[in-house]
């Protein structure tokens, strides 16, 4: 077992519900002291776990959230999301601000925890999403957000090394406290997860250990990746579609 993590700093933006919540117990449970930040407190308090309310896109107040810290080894970048919304439906300026959300805060705070890591040389783990690297009806802005980070992370990756190790996970369907408005109650979430490869939505969990591993000693040598945490992606449409090689 890798005891790499054990007593190092750790923040998780965002990491107070879904897949953020599941980072924190991830990395608390590999022995990290972990700290979160976000606009509102969790719901339920991890033993352990510190929270300072921050609003990511006020980067003054970013800057010195990041100065006051004795210590930095880890960055998770994972705030971030979106509302279903298609494209006609709203003005610029508001899918501006889901850009902002999901791109411009994980530069933000990755800049000002640059000097913490580059002393502890430490790692910083983006979250990203399917949703970059696939057209994304309803949450355009985001995917198009997602597509940047992965880009940046990579720039990142380079521009930072070897002091800084930067990589990123390209997470797919979440099967989260708030599954239900994405895909529907049991029955929805059922359907959606037989698209699915490996069956299952994946759990907080599994973006976790994923997160762990990347900021782990054991991913050493590992910068400027993005690793796939989607259960095999998609069943492409055709195949369901086509009436050639089906079994009996």
């Amino acid at each position: 077992m890798d005891n790499s993590l054990r007593g190092r700093t750790v923040v998780v933006t965002g990491g107070t519900r879904g897949v953020g919540a599941g980072i924190v117990r991830a990395f608390a449970e590999a022995g990290a002291q972990v700290l979160t930040c976000a606009r509102r407190p969790p719901e339920q308090p991890l033993d352990g776990v510190g929270f300072t309310p921050l609003d990511l896109r006020d980067p003054p107040a970013v800057r010195a959230f990041f100065d006051a810290l004795p210590r930095l080894d880890v960055l998770v970048n994972n705030a971030g999301g979106t509302p279903y919304r298609r494209l006609a439906d709203a003005d610029a300026e508001r899918h501006a601000r889901v850009i902002e959300l999901n791109l411009v805060t994980p530069l933000t705070a990755s800049l000002a925890a640059y000097e913490h890591l580059r002393r502890s040389r430490g790692s910083v783990v983006m979250i990203g999403s399917v949703s970059g690297s696939r057209p994304s009806p309803g949450s355009a802005a985001y995917g198009a957000a997602k597509a940047g980070l992965e880009n940046l992370a990579g720039s990142m990756a380079v521009e930072w090394a070897p002091e800084v190790r930067v990589n990123m996970l390209v997470v797919g369907m979440v099967r989260t406290e708030l599954a239900h408005l994405h895909y529907g109650g049991q029955d929805g979430i059922d359907a959606v997860s037989r698209t699915v490869p490996l069956g299952r939505l994946a759990a907080p969990s599994d973006v976790g250990a994923a997160a762990v591993f990347l900021a782990s000693d054991a991913a050493a040598y590992i910068s400027g990746a993005s690793l796939l945490v989607h259960g095999g992606g998609e069943r492409p449409a055709f195949l369901d579609a086509a009436t050639a090689n089906k079994e009996d």
